[in-house]
């Protein structure tokens, strides 16, 4: 599969126009894919970013502080937590207009995920806990959370409201993954996860996790039925997969950080389920570490 860099004006975050890497994802005569993405860039400068299918800057918002996760909203709106003093959530328009904030009283938000109703949960560290907030920035339902970290920065990333109301959520430093009520009861955990970023609860029941430099699927009984590693495309370099995207077909678009492989490692690719590499996102002139990649076109 041929490998295709991207142009230097285009910014971390926004994936959009990435063309395959190798002979193992498609043919040497087949056409080369193009994205329309959004990525998340850590360094230089924590920025979100949106790329053109030509791999042009489309925008590009600096935000107030520490930033790993974003969401694309149906009004193109984009929101995001953010870490430092204050913490929270925020959702800009691409004026770069706040149009709704919500300050926490913890130590430090990273991780939050939209919900159907329109509610922002959130999760805060110190103390560890899911907070369900509305657009009139009242607390609707707070979840405690357990961990057994005591400083906050690492005791929780990425969480997800599931269809039942268990919330789904990432400790990183407890490389653990909890599945809990709404009134914190623990009913499924996954432990042994090293550096522990994002979860996602399929369909099927199966829960897919980013542990250090492995993917898993894993059943509701904790068997691993999937698994991509740095082993299944060594070139990738891949050392933290933090951001995971599975896209309409299957797909996963993941968002590699590559602290300590700087320069080499792949910043983000899409693998299928029999493992080929899809495309790769490496400009390291561009970015230097990335920590989310989402596809506009599965909106």
């Amino acid at each position: 599969m041929r490998r295709c860099t991207v142009p230097l004006c285009l910014c971390l975050i926004a994936l959009s126009s990435l063309l395959p890497l190798s002979s193992r994802a498609q043919s040497a005569d087949s056409a080369p894919r193009k994205h329309h993405f959004l990525f998340m860039q850590y360094s230089p400068g924590n920025k979100i970013i949106e790329l053109s299918e030509d791999g042009k800057v489309l925008w590009e918002h600096t935000v107030p502080g520490l930033a790993v996760m974003f969401e694309t909203l149906k009004n193109g709106d984009v929101i995001y937590a953010y870490g430092g003093n204050p913490t929270g959530v925020q959702e800009v328009d691409r004026d770069h207009k706040v149009v709704w904030n919500y300050t926490a009283k913890c130590e430090q938000v990273l991780g939050f995920c939209t919900l159907p109703n329109g509610n922002v949960l959130l999760g805060e560290q110190g103390p560890c806990q899911a907070v369900e907030v509305n657009r009139k920035g009242e607390i609707v339902h707070t979840t405690p959370l357990t961990t057994f970290e005591k400083p906050a920065h690492r005791q929780l990333r990425s969480l997800h409201k599931l269809k039942d109301g268990n919330i789904l959520s990432c400790h990183e430093a407890d490389a653990t993954v909890r599945e809990v009520t709404p009134e914190g009861k623990i009913v499924w955990e996954y432990p042994g996860c090293e550096n522990v970023f994002e979860a996602v609860r399929l369909k099927n029941g199966n829960t897919l996790i980013g542990t250090g430099s492995h993917i898993i699927e894993v059943t509701p009984d904790k068997k691993v039925v999937w698994e991509f590693s740095s082993k299944d495309a060594p070139e990738l370099m891949l050392s933290w997969a933090v951001g995971i995207q599975r896209l309409k077909n299957g797909n996963l678009v993941v968002a590699n950080f590559s602290r300590g492989n700087e320069g080499k490692a792949a910043h983000a690719f899409e693998i299928t389920r029999d493992k080929k590499v899809v495309w790769v996102f490496d400009d390291h002139a561009l970015s230097t570490l990335v920590t989310m990649v989402h596809y506009l076109d599965e909106n």
